[in-house]
């Protein structure tokens, strides 16, 4: 049995910055709203023909692949996350492997939103320790902004969302006191409908019955959010997953030299740093920056810390997530 270590780290954002005055204009709102309720100064949005969700992802992931030190020709299986795929069907998975030129490897697509990219860690973690894999290439890349309702009716919800990607290649470690310890990961699906964009779906309402109904004030193709629930929700659950991951590990929480949490609203961040007496210097945030960027957040914010010198070899990182779904996962990693 091995464990999986990360080899290299990649992200990629557009250069179309969006601050909250810029969207002032459009949207009946401002600075001090939003960061006072987000922590957000400013997201990126992409410049359509410019970028997608899969060409940010293949972006990043060449900075990855590269930093790793594998050749391309090396790379054995792909996991993209991602809740904002070029195409209903195929997941962009496959496009990255087309696009990267890489080996006719399996692709597969994780659709877990905010906890998307940890669940893709433990899905490429399982395959390298079994053996099955040697090399991973894992993704998280998002594009909300063109599906947003970019008016006052939809502000609540388009002012927290960013573009951006992140990627990161697993590779085989023998040293079993190195690499991912453990993942942990969680569902509760009776909330499902809390944080959700329901149409067009199979389900629910498909193309057709959009199109016929012409409805302007259909708002089922737009992204709901139960604010105070999410949150609520959010800090508990935040909470839990990373104390079952230092369990699970025999650690503590002074143990832990980064926290890396997915980056959906400051307020969350700072009331788990607060909860778990964290400093400054062992939380990374920068939703500041980009917004939430979803299952992108993650790989962006653990390679800006990377390479800012805030995680060294022989640290204790931990990943933790809660979103849609409801969702909830976290990852032990001594660096």
């Amino acid at each position: 049995m091995y464990h999986s270590k990360i080899a290299g780290l990649g992200y990629y954002v557009p250069s179309n910055v969006v601050t909250n005055d810029d969207l002032s204009k459009i949207i009946d709102t401002n600075d001090e709203w939003i960061q006072e309720r987000t922590g957000i100064q400013e997201r990126r949005h992409i410049i359509r023909g410019e970028d997608t969700t899969t060409t940010m992802g293949v972006k990043a992931a060449k900075i990855a692949i590269e930093r790793s030190g594998v050749a391309k020709e090396d790379i054995d299986f792909v996991v993209f996350a991602t809740l904002s795929p070029d195409y209903y069907f195929p997941g962009p998975g496959v496009l990255v492997q087309r696009d990267l030129g890489l080996r006719t490897v399996g692709a597969l697509d994780v659709r877990n939103q905010c906890s998307g990219f940890v669940y893709a860690i433990s899905v490429a973690d399982q395959y390298i320790k079994t053996g099955m894999y040697k090399n991973i290439l894992v993704i998280g890349s998002e594009v909300h902004s063109t599906g947003l309702d970019m008016t006052t009716r939809g502000r609540g919800v388009s002012v927290i969302f960013g573009d951006g990607a992140g990627a990161a290649v697993l590779s085989r470690e023998e040293d079993l006191t190195k690499g991912i310890l453990s993942t942990h990961l969680h569902s509760e699906g009776q909330h499902a409908e809390e944080l959700a964009l329901q149409a067009p779906g199979m389900g629910a309402r498909w193309v057709t019955d959009i199109l016929a109904d012409n409805d302007p004030n259909d708002e089922s193709y737009y992204p709901y959010m139960n604010g105070q629930f999410v949150f609520k929700n959010a800090v508990v659950r935040f909470a839990e997953v990373i104390n079952e991951g230092l369990e699970a590990n025999g650690l503590q929480v002074s143990d832990i030299d980064m926290l890396i949490p997915h980056q959906a609203n400051l307020r969350i961040s700072q009331f788990i740093q607060n909860k778990f007496k964290l400093s400054d210097d062992q939380v990374h945030n920068n939703i500041q920056k980009y917004g939430n960027t979803t299952a992108a957040s993650i790989p962006i914010a653990l390679t800006e810390a990377w390479e800012q010198g805030k995680i060294k070899s022989g640290d204790t990182v931990v990943l933790a997530a809660f979103g849609s779904g409801f969702t909830w996962a976290s990852a032990i990693i001594k660096w």
